[in-house]
């Protein structure tokens, strides 16, 4: 079966009633926890995008906390698995100022968390990775929000 594209679903979407459009979205979302998760996010939270930032710091910082340090190998398994949680929730909000936020205090808790993460190449290259993604999303922003996030920038690559 050929996936319609999202200009053909938008155009039969447009011609659907709103209960069927209620239960289409009530559907798609018992099938995959990530149709309910940008559900949730667009039907709770949209709405006060500090507050959603907010949580997903505090989630972030809480996942850091419960990390397995025995050996390296497990460390970088949950940072990595912290940093595919957050590029969700990244995706979910789409604005650059989220984005933003949550990648410099990813950045910023990886770092005080105490883990080695400059003896280890994979976190090195992840760390940088970020750093990358921080520098093309500060890039598509205001000026004035482009100096601010410049700042941090700077700190978080010293």
């Amino acid at each position: 079966m050929r996936a319609a594209t999202i200009h053909e679903i938008a155009r039969e979407l447009s011609e659907r009633s709103p209960k069927q459009l209620l239960d289409y979205c009530l559907r798609l979302a018992k099938h995959k926890a990530e149709n309910k998760e940008l559900l949730t996010y667009l039907v709770f939270e949209a709405a006060d995008e500090a507050g959603y930032r907010k949580h997903i710091r505090e989630h972030i910082s809480s996942q850091f906390e419960s990390i397995n340090r025995s050996t390296l190998y497990l460390t970088k398994k949950s940072v990595r698995k912290i940093l595919r949680d957050l590029n969700r929730h990244i995706r979910y909000s789409g604005k650059p100022e989220t984005e933003l936020e949550l990648r410099i205090h990813f950045l910023n808790t990886l770092r005080d968390s105490g883990i080695p993460f400059r003896e280890s190449p994979v976190l090195v290259n992840l760390y940088s990775g970020q750093l990358k993604k921080i520098r093309q999303t500060i890039s598509k922003l205001h000026e004035d929000l482009q100096f601010d996030y410049q700042h941090e920038l700077k700190l978080l690559e010293a």
